[in-house]
Parts: C-alpha cells; sequence; structure tokens
C-alpha cells in the first residue's frame, strides 16, 4: 500500500534530522529523491549516499538558501527538470530563542522566511502541475509549536502556525483534483514534539548528569514538563508517517495535522 515507486519527491532540509530521515523513508518506498540543505559536499554526498542504500532508485542534491524567494523558485525549476515532482515535504526551518521584546528583527524575518514563506513558494511552484497529473502529496512538518505555544519563541511559532493554516487553505483548493484511481492531491502537516535529533542532545545530556548519567532518566525529566508521555520520537517514526500520508490509500486524508507529541497537544 505505501509503493511510490515511479514517484519523485523533494525534501527540503534533508541532509540531517527528520528531514533526512523523511527523505530515507520515501527512497526505501521506492521513490526517486531530491535532497536539499545548506551542506558541505561532503555531507550532502553521505546524505545522498545513506538514501540510496535505503533503496532509492535515485537520489540527488540540490543546494539553495530557501529565505530567498528567487533562489526558492531557481531550486523548484532545477528539481523539476530532474523529475517532475510528485511530493513534496517541506523541512527546512531554523530557530532562534528570545523573549519577544528581545527578538531581533533580522532572526524574525529569517525564521518567518524559511519556515512559512519558503513552503508557500514550492507549492506554489509544485501543485499545479500536481493538479494536473491528478497526483501529489505535500507534507509539511510543522511542529507542536504549530498547535500550541511556548515562551522565547514568537517567530518560530508563528510561522509553525502559519503553515498549518497554509497547509489546510492549499488542501480545500485542491481537494477535487484528481480521483481516488489517480490518488488526488492532499496537503497534511506533521507536527513533531520531542524528538531525537542533535538540536536536543545538549539538553539531554545537561538532564542525564542529573541522574547520574542515566540518559532514558534525562529525557524523562526533560519531557516531563510538556510531554506527557516522558518518551521522546525518532525521527524514522516521522519518515513512516509521512511515507503513509504518501500513499495512494491516503486519498482522502487532506487538510490535517498529525502530532506525533506523546499527548502534549491534549493537555
Amino acid at each position: 500500500m505505501t509503493d511510490l515507486s515511479g514517484k519523485t519527491a523533494l525534501v527540503t532540509g534533508s541532509v540531517q534530522g527528520i528531514g533526512l530521515a523523511v527523505a530515507k523513508a520515501l527512497g526505501a518506498a521506492g521513490a526517486r529523491v531530491a535532497l536539499h540543505g545548506l551542506a558541505s559536499s561532503e555531507r550532502a554526498r553521505n546524505a545522498c549516499a545513506e538514501v540510496l542504500e535505503a533503496g532509492a532508485p535515485e537520489a540527488r542534491f540540490f543546494g539553495g538558501n530557501m529565505r530567498e524567494p528567487d533562489t526558492t523558485a531557481a531550486l523548484m525549476e532545477e528539481v523539476a527538470g530532474w523529475g517532475a515532482i510528485d511530493i513534496l515535504v517541506n523541512n527546512a526551518g531554523i530557530q532562534h530563542t528570545a523573549p519577544l521584546a528581545d527578538m531581533p528583527r533580522d532572526k524574525w524575518e529569517a525564521i518567518l522566511s524559511v519556515n512559512l514563506s519558503a513552503a508557500f513558494y514550492t507549492m506554489q511552484a509544485a501543485m499545479p502541475a500536481m493538479a494536473a497529473r491528478g497526483f501529489g502529496r505535500v507534507v509539511n512538518i510543522a511542529s507542536v509549536h504549530g498547535l500550541v505555544a511556548s515562551k522565547d519563541k514568537a517567530p518560530y511559532v508563528a510561522a509553525k502556525f502559519g503553515l498549518v493554516g497554509l497547509s489546510r487553505v492549499a488542501a480545500l483548493e485542491y481537494a477535487d483534483k484528481g480521483s481516488k484511481a489517480s490518488g488526488g492531491v492532499t496537503v497534511n502537516c506533521i507536527a513533531p514534539g520531542w524528538t531525537e535529533t542533535a538540536i536536543i542532545e545538549p539538553q539531554v545530556a545537561s538532564r542525564a548528569a542529573h541522574h547520574g548519567g542515566d540518559r532514558d532518566a534525562g529525557i524523562a525529566d526533560l519531557l516531563t514538563e510538556k510531554q506527557p508521555s516522558k518518551r521522546t520520537s525518532d525521527p524514522a517514526e516521522i519518515g513512516a508517517l509521512a511515507v503513509w500520508l504518501c500513499a495512494n490509500i491516503a486519498h482522502n486524508i487532506t487538510g490535517t495535522t498529525i502530532p506525533v507529541v506523546g499527548g502534549w497537544a491534549a493537555q
């Protein structure tokens, strides 16, 4: 049910973490995968190698800073020249924490540009052709912060709430494109909570140190404040969910935001 053979996927921000896990999962399901990021040649090669090893028939790296609309447009043209984009996963994102009163203007502009505006431009470029072919999947990697707020994250929360809203609008506009047989065109968000990526490792290590080096105890301590399960998610779990959303069987699932947050958003 999740065979994506013959499909071409673009995953932005995919040289590490959740993005790379999604790219590998799509590749394992048979899709050709266009990886993207701001990465050294070595990191780009390694990411492509991991996706190929996972089973992708082809994998190619595309660069570009998604803060600039013209650069994003050029990226979309370049990828479309490699293969018509059937699956678009917007994962690229940046973060900066500071109180509202102290948030630098350039950080606000950069976070909104990369985390929200870039997704608008990629969707605007890719979705008309998806509709014409009768099949398309957009999976936007939002965040628990697209559902609930936290202090000191004004631009990030604003961008992720905006991404959820943008996805709902696009889902409505494209809901009747294609058919059950062709798979239709869907737009959904995945909203991860605490996920095992390099970005949280310093916080985990700090909490573990207070528990005699017990990493699991450190994670439970870190998560107890917000994520009731007290368990992190693995990036591969996000990848598996993304693949399922891309399958034909998910043709009637659109406009949703699926939290992977261990109960955080239920509070």
